[in-house]
């Protein structure tokens, strides 16, 4: 088992696409990845295919794990490799992914981008664990759900009042709700491939507007004037 520093030096280079680093993370991780799997034997899935799965969702723990979360390596990777297997499983109808846990990671997101508008850092994992009163590895499964591809016309629920993705986008002052579902996305078809991509990952990925700008290269504030802009543009619509 290698100690943290030594850990945290291999986790770097293999970001840094060392494949030989990345061989000597899986090795020192191995035992946690085998007992990750054996949670799930006898669930509908080959034991084979379970550990398959379980290193892909290990490899993108390597990839996405930043110090700054401020959490050991093993604490982000259980949840990761759990979400992979799980994601697997729902996909071939083992499982359902959890409605509370979209709510739950909707509001981190806000939470975070709330927190980076205040603080011009990003909250610690712990800190927002303390924030919605729930635990650290709650969290990054929370965040890891998020990225989950989801359909315009998915519901998100919250205190039983079912509501569709689609009408997350906030309607003006005055107004019950964005209208017509089929009109809206024919009017998200139809903005530049810029604006269609940040309101795609905004409302339909949960992206928070650090990321988005992250991948777009380029300001959080640029974001959000962005946003509110298309949102404006939206509206005229209809």
């Amino acid at each position: 088992m290698l100690d943290n520093e030594t850990l945290l030096e291999y986790l770097r280079k293999a970001k840094n696409g060392d494949d030989a680093a990345k061989e000597e993370v899986f090795k020192s991780n191995s035992p946690l990845i085998k007992s990750i799997v054996r949670r799930f034997y006898g669930k509908g899935v080959e034991g084979d295919d379970l550990y398959q799965i379980a290193c892909i969702g290990f490899m993108k723990a390597i990839n996405n794990f930043d110090e700054s979360f401020g959490v050991k390596f093993s604490t982000y990777t259980v949840p990761m490799v759990i979400g992979e297997i799980k994601r697997y499983m729902r996909d071939n109808g083992a499982i359902k992914v959890s409605r509370t846990l979209k709510i739950l990671a909707n509001k981190i997101n806000r939470f975070i981008d709330e927190y980076q508008y205040k603080n011009c850092v990003s909250p610690s994992i712990e800190t927002i664990a303390e924030k919605f009163g729930v635990s650290e590895e709650e969290v990054v499964v929370a965040l890891d759900s998020a990225r989950m591809p989801v359909s315009i016309f998915d519901k998100f629920e919250e205190d039983d009042d079912g509501q569709e993705l689609i009408e997350k986008i906030p309607a003006s002052e005055g107004e019950d709700s964005v209208v017509n579902k089929i009109q809206l996305a024919d009017v998200i078809n139809g903005l530049s491939d810029r604006e269609r991509k940040i309101i795609v990952l905004r409302y339909f990925r949960d992206k928070t507007q650090s990321e988005i700008a992250s991948e777009l290269g380029v300001s959080q504030v640029q974001v959000s004037r962005l946003e509110s802009k298309i949102i404006e543009k939206i509206r005229q619509e209809f």
